[in-house]
C-alpha cells in the first residue's frame, strides 16, 4: 500500500477536509484503507517520559562494559564479512 499522508481537523459536521496536494496523489474509484492517529493522552506522555528518565537513573558507570562489548562485536561482525 501507498500512503499519503496530511492534516487535518474534525469538522463539526464530522468530515475531514483533504487537501489539494493530498488529492491529487489518491487514486479515484479504489477503495480507501484509511488510518487517523490522534494525540495521546498527555498522561500517558508523562508516564513514559518518567519511566525512561528513572530507567536511565539505573545505569550505572560500570554498565559502560557492556556498550565496548557491543561496538566489539559489530567490530567483529564486520571482519567476518570481509
Amino acid at each position: 500500500m501507498k500512503a499519503v499522508e496530511f492534516q487535518s481537523e474534525l469538522r463539526p459536521d464530522q468530515t475531514l477536509n483533504v487537501p489539494a496536494a493530498a488529492l491529487e496523489r489518491i487514486p479515484r474509484g479504489q477503495i480507501l484503507r484509511v488510518l487517523v492517529l490522534v494525540p495521546e493522552d498527555t498522561g500517558d506522555q508523562v508516564w513514559e517520559q518518567r519511566a525512561a528518565a528513572e530507567f536511565g537513573m539505573g545505569y550505572a558507570d560500570s554498565d559502560a562494559i557492556y556498550d565496548q562489548l557491543s561496538r566489539a562485536d559489530e567490530a567483529f561482525a564486520t571482519r567476518e564479512d570481509d
